[in-house]
This record gives structure tokens, sequence and C-alpha cells, in this order.
């Protein structure tokens, strides 16, 4: 059997090569993340510790989905929907810090207190016939039937 032999030059060559593969992309993603902390620093006046949970090869994409949907005032709905939305998800998970962050962002985009309130009064009837839908195993291909007929009817009388 042949023993492959291998001499110094061989074995610094591939370490090199290890040490660029394992080196070069954490200084990209120690990059990309100072860049992410900064545009949040400039962005929101700080850097809630929220996002320092996140590791900083996941720091960046968070920053940016957050950045071009959550906070992006040319998207399809303005802020005040999306945060209602939030609050809605919230209300159901449910989850104290997002209750907490949508309720107040939903403020600061201009939602009432009524609209907050049919915001979570919505969550809870969507979340009630779902169970029943659901537990009841109510047939999907039927209910998408009456469904059409009923809004087909109701958009007939407003003609």
């Amino acid at each position: 059997m042949l023993k492959p032999k291998l001499n110094v030059g061989s074995f610094v060559i591939a370490a090199s090569i290890g040490a660029l593969i394992t080196i070069t992309p954490a200084k990209a993603e120690d990059a990309s993340a100072t860049a992410a902390y900064k545009d949040i620093q400039a962005t929101l006046g700080s850097v809630p510790d929220m996002f320092k949970t996140l590791p900083d090869v996941a720091i960046a994409g968070a920053w940016a989905e957050i950045k071009g949907v959550q906070l992006n005032p040319k998207t399809a709905l303005d802020g005040k929907t999306k945060e209602l939305m939030g609050l809605a998800v919230a209300s159901q998970i449910p989850c104290q810090y997002c209750i907490y962050f949508h309720t107040e962002a939903a403020k600061l985009n201009g939602a009432s207190d009524e609209e907050i309130k049919e915001t979570i009064a919505m969550a809870a009837i969507v979340r009630h016939w779902s169970t029943i839908l659901n537990g009841s195993q109510v047939d999907l291909a039927t209910f998408k039937k009456q469904t059409d007929d009923v809004f087909a009817a109701v958009k007939a009388k407003s003609q």
C-alpha cells in the first residue's frame, strides 16, 4: 500500500486555504453586522437588545426584512395597517413582547384605541371560527363554494 507523501509546502497551502475559508466569511459577516447595527442606530436612535440576541450572521438579514417591509412606507400596506396586523397575530401567538410593541407602533402610526380593540376582537373571532371549522372537519371545498356564493349574493345586492 502506497502512503501519500506530505511535505511542509503542501501542509502550508492546505492550512492557508482552510484559514481563508474559515476567516474570510467571518470578516464579511462582521462587516455586514456592523453596517446593520449602524443603520439600526441611525434609523431607531438606538439598537434595542432584541437585535443583539441574534448572531452576527443573522443581523443584516433580519434588519433588511424589518426595514424592507415593516418600516417601509412604500409598500402596499400603510404603517398603521401593518402594525394592527402584527397586533392581531401577536394576540394569537400569544407574545407579550410583540403585543406591547405592535400596540405602541400602531398608536405611533395613528391607530385609535377603538381600532386596537377591534383588531384584537377580529383576531379572536377568526380564532374562534377556525377552531369550530377545523374541529368540526368542515369540508373545505364545500366551504369555499358556499363562501363564493355568499360573496356573489352580497355583490349582486350592492349593484
